[in-house]
């Protein structure tokens, strides 16, 4: 599998290349009122509306800052039956790599920080695990929920 790697806090996660579209450096972040935490933001990729999602939302980690790393990849994938652009919040971009098929894993039963659902395997790329996000099942999960906004809220910074 040819990916794009990038990373979350520690964890390093690859998106099938041929979904990605572009990597940017962070634009201006419009909110949406009331959107949820996971897709709170819309952005401008060359004169259209994209949502931005937030990973770490899915993945329970904490809000982090922007800095000279942060990065938004924009991937295209099916959503409803139908093509969808959108963006990913992402701490750093790595590279596009090579993963080989036999060194992808199911997800462990026990013993994992992301909800199992939304993994498609683990594999493993230069000594180190790399987490296949299922992205279908997470947009279709969480793509369009809305849930009112709170002061607490994570910022997409």
């Amino acid at each position: 599998m040819k990916a794009v790697t990038l990373r979350l806090e520690d964890e390093l996660f690859a998106i099938e290349a041929e979904c990605v579209r572009e990597i940017l450096d962070p634009p201006i972040i419009t909110r949406v009122p009331n959107a949820s935490p996971f897709v709170g933001g819309l952005i401008n990729v060359r004169g259209a509306v994209v949502p931005l999602a937030d990973f770490r939302v899915m993945f329970g980690m904490d809000c982090r800052p922007r800095d000279q790393d942060t990065r938004i990849v924009v991937i295209e994938l099916q959503y409803q039956g139908e093509a969808m652009t959108v963006g990913i919040l992402a701490d750093k971009v790595h590279d596009v790599t090579d993963i080989d098929n036999e060194s992808i894993e199911g997800v462990p039963k026990v013993g994992m920080r992301w909800p199992p659902e939304f993994i498609r395997g683990i594999g493993k790329h230069a000594g180190k695990f790399v987490i296949i996000p299922e992205m279908g099942k997470i947009f279709e999960k969480h793509g369009g929920m809305a849930a009112p906004a709170t002061s607490d809220e994570r910022a997409v910074q």
